[in-house]
């Protein structure tokens, strides 16, 4: 069987708005295997995903980006040193997108909304109570960028693990 094609060196700019991720290396097998296993994690949830204003919930979105920090986590021991911790490294990268990226944004946003969250009348359903929400159009907004730095960080992954 052919082996996929495989870049030699890669280069990512991600700006989070937050801090900028600027990494160029020459990957290995096991950093393009993490690179795939990120690659897919990230690539089918709503973090790199439009969240609807009809339908989506932020709750759900904030939880999804929340679940990344354990599946960032068995990816990087299950790989082992090899994926590195420098930001040259899919570990490094990671680590960094988790810590400086995503880590900010659920610290800002994750108690604002379980506050509000606690005051829902049961009779009102969840989307029409978050809609309601003065921070919600803000949140939205923040999340919407943060979501664009996962998707060009998702991109970058995915040329990493030689699929793109």
């Amino acid at each position: 069987m052919k082996e996929p094609s495989v870049l030699h060196e890669v280069g990512v700019t991600v700006d989070f708005g937050i801090f900028k991720l600027n990494a160029k290396w020459e990957p290995d097998p096991r950093q393009r295997d993490a690179a795939w296993a990120m690659y897919v994690e990230l690539s089918t949830r709503i973090a790199t995903q439009e969240l609807d204003l009809e339908v989506g919930l932020l709750r759900e979105a904030l939880d999804s980006l929340h679940a990344l920090f354990p599946v960032t986590r068995e990816i990087l021991r299950k790989e082992g040193a090899h994926v590195g911790k420098e930001p040259n490294t899919v570990g490094g990268m990671s680590l960094l997108v988790l810590n400086a990226g995503i880590r900010p944004f659920l610290s800002k946003w994750h108690p604002r909304l379980s506050d509000w969250e606690t005051r829902r009348d049961p009779h009102t359903s969840a989307l029409a109570h978050e809609r309601a929400w003065q921070d919600e159009a803000k949140c939205r907004g923040e999340l919407a960028k943060l979501q664009r730095g996962l998707l060009t960080y998702a991109e970058a992954l995915g040329k990493i693990a030689g699929a793109a």
